[in-house]
């Protein structure tokens, strides 16, 4: 009864000890890109702006077309 007592103790100490956690820090081999999408925001501001521009001018002059 003792050395059972101590065997399964062993054994629940050494699976206890193969869960333990690993935690690992690496820095990323390529640096982090952050790419913010600006200009194409202002190209489409600017293309609306000159659509309603332009329907503006085609509703006051019929024929400039």
């Amino acid at each position: 009864m003792r050395y059972s007592l101590l065997a399964l103790s062993v054994v629940g100490f050494v699976g206890i000890a193969g869960c333990t956690p690993t935690i690992r820090l690496q820095v990323p081999d390529k640096p982090i890109e952050i790419n913010l999408n600006i200009n194409m925001k202002i190209e489409q501001n600017v293309r609306v702006k000159l659509e309603r521009e332009l329907d503006k001018a085609a509703q006051a002059n019929p024929g400039i077309f």
